[in-house]
């Protein structure tokens, strides 16, 4: 216990240095406990936005891009669904339910969504959990718009307010429906999903806001009245993706099967999760590329912890000649550096959770509001208590290096009054 109490004395007498070397320590630590982290939720993130769905059914394309442009909104579709497609699949008797959603315009950055009632029903994020109207009531005309609940909140939208829906899906919207603004009569309730990133309207108002469109092209003449629009058949003739559930499990992959070989239009259906594990591998790399470069950082830490206890013991040759002279053994120094490498280790690793803590509350709420992630804190998986107890090893058994070269210095060399 003196030797454990003889190499704090002797940190404290190098303070400065000392806490600049914890410093550097913590960060890595915090760095290499950030990146695995943001993995992880990043992940849940993703996993929790949508879920009950059996199917994802779009235009033809690639399934990852079916995925990214109808839950996640990145992306934009590269066709349409006719709405006689849609009836006839909607039809079928293995169909418990659908969901139909038009995607194409925005309000400020923001994507709007034409669907249903079907949608506050039958959508369900997390394990299983149904948005909830927070204020206000679900739309019932076909000008009222509801809120995710960052658009409110980002916008400073309230119950009553009028919106205008831009054309396309830019963050600036050079063509506007400004004839036919929607009243906000809904907020919906927070998800942490895409969700909370969206405007909500009815499917005859995307046909409505429309009237006067031909191919993505304002038509030049006499304006459509909102009267006269509200008067006319407003059945969508066309949406992008509808997403739906089975009666049973086990009939998905036939109902697949029938989708994707639908001799009307060439169609896509996908299972999310399938989906989602391609995501997954295709971003394995960039995320191993991340921890590899943290675990790189560590290593840098302690090499560079290493290089200033070194750096430090030609000041302490005349410290280390008097352990000498009192008796210290060769295990009695290298025991003392290593004590004083392994509190480097113990207490920049507890620091370094700390910092890793103080900076995920802090990220909390810009990355969730620009992202869609929320970010957590809590005790580090499995696989990364590993490596910090490998780091606590590391740490405390490098401290062997500085150890053997100061039991090398000799008591001569260490009294020399020229020292």
């Amino acid at each position: 216990m003196n030797w454990i109490h003889l190499a704090l004395k002797s940190l404290w007498n190098r303070k400065t240095t000392a806490l600049l070397t914890l410093l550097m320590v913590s960060i890595s630590v915090c760095l290499l406990l950030s990146v695995d982290r943001i993995r992880s939720d990043t992940r849940n993130s993703f996993s929790n936005t949508l879920s009950g769905s059996d199917l994802l059914v779009g235009a033809r394309t690639g399934s990852l891009n079916l995925l990214l442009y109808s839950v996640f909104r990145m992306g934009n579709a590269t066709n349409n669904i006719s709405w006689l497609s849609y009836q006839e699949l909607k039809s079928h008797p293995d169909i418990a339910w659908t969901i139909p959603i038009s995607l194409g315009d925005s309000h400020r950055g923001y994507r709007v969504i034409g669907t249903n009632d079907d949608y506050l029903l039958h959508y369900q994020y997390g394990r299983q959990r149904a948005i909830e109207v927070q204020q206000g009531v679900w739309f019932n005309d076909v000008f009222e718009v509801v809120l995710g609940a960052e658009v409110a909140s980002q916008l400073d939208y309230n119950i009553g307010d009028n919106i205008v829906v831009g054309h396309g899906t830019g963050s600036t919207s050079f063509e506007k429906h400004d004839d036919r603004p929607f009243k906000v009569v809904g907020i919906l309730a927070p998800t942490g999903t895409p969700v909370d990133k969206s405007l909500h309207i009815p499917l005859e108002g995307i046909t409505a806001l429309h009237v006067d469109w031909q191919s993505g092209v304002k038509r030049q003449g006499k304006a459509t009245s909102v009267a006269d629009t509200l008067a006319m058949d407003l059945e969508p003739e066309a949406i992008t993706v509808f997403l739906l559930g089975m009666t049973s499990r086990l009939k998905v992959f036939s109902f697949q099967r029938l989708v994707n070989d639908f001799s009307s239009e060439p169609l896509l259906a996908v299972i999310p999760g399938a989906a989602l594990q391609e995501l997954w591998q295709l971003i394995a790399i960039a995320e191993n590329a991340l921890l590899a470069v943290s675990i790189m950082v560590i290593i840098t830490g302690l090499i560079g912890m290493v290089t200033v206890i070194i750096a430090t013991l030609n000041e302490r040759r005349r410290e280390i000649a008097i352990f000498r002279a009192l008796g210290a053994r060769r295990e009695t120094l290298l025991g003392l550096l290593m004590i004083e490498s392994g509190f480097y280790g113990v207490v920049g690793l507890i620091t370094g959770y700390i910092l890793h803590i103080v900076m995920m509350l802090l990220a909390n709420a810009y990355v969730q509001s620009h992202y869609g992630i929320a970010l957590t804190v809590g005790w580090p998986n499995e696989s990364m208590i590993y490596i910090l107890l490998g780091f606590l090893l590391t740490a405390t058994v490098l401290g062997v290096v500085p150890g053997y070269r100061a039991y090398r210095q000799s008591l001569s060399d260490g009294l020399s009054a020229n020292l």
